[in-house]
């Protein structure tokens, strides 16, 4: 199963220098039986982009919780994972792993290009009132989800860092 997770560019970081990375919690996002039964249409392309875009808001609570030197850019690996288990007592799109990611199994990376670096530090801020219904948070935080995230194949993760 492909498997969305969020991260930070500390994780690629992580995953690089040691060959492997564990998701916080193990939690992922994919498109399971639970979201394709949630919409009444689209494609599994379409509906992958929904598990995406949830690893990518999740992405912005990792920031929100740690601190780094590197750049505030929200990322999201992708695996691919034959022990992805849905949980749908969590959301239609959640998914949990057993272990780490290794970098085989990482399909790519979607990381925020650096004009999107002042929405998402502006959505990190106030990601925590935006998630209690707060109208101007959700605002903010769809500034930051309106960017497009750049994909990155596995090859050019060194790279990537090295030019931040």
């Amino acid at each position: 199963m492909r498997v969305y997770l969020p991260a930070t560019l500390a994780d690629v970081q992580r995953l690089l220098d040691d060959g492997q990375w564990m998701p916080l919690g193990g939690t992922g996002f994919a498109l399971t039986p639970t979201l394709r039964e949630a919409y009444s249409a689209g494609d599994d392309e379409e509906l992958a982009e929904v598990a995406q875009r949830e690893a990518a808001r999740a992405s912005i609570r990792l920031l929100a919780a740690t601190e780094s030197e590197l750049p505030v850019r929200r990322v999201v690996v992708v695996a691919e994972r034959t022990d992805a288990v849905p949980r749908p007592d969590l959301d239609t799109a959640v998914v949990r792993i057993s272990g780490p990611v290794t970098e085989k199994q990482v399909v790519a990376v979607h990381v925020d290009g650096a004009d999107a670096e002042p929405s998402v530090r502006a959505a990190v801020e106030c990601i925590d009132a935006a998630d209690l219904g707060d109208e101007d948070a959700e605002l903010t935080l769809g500034d930051a989800e309106d960017h497009v995230l750049a994909w990155f194949a596995t090859q050019e993760l060194p790279f990537l860092l090295e030019l931040l």
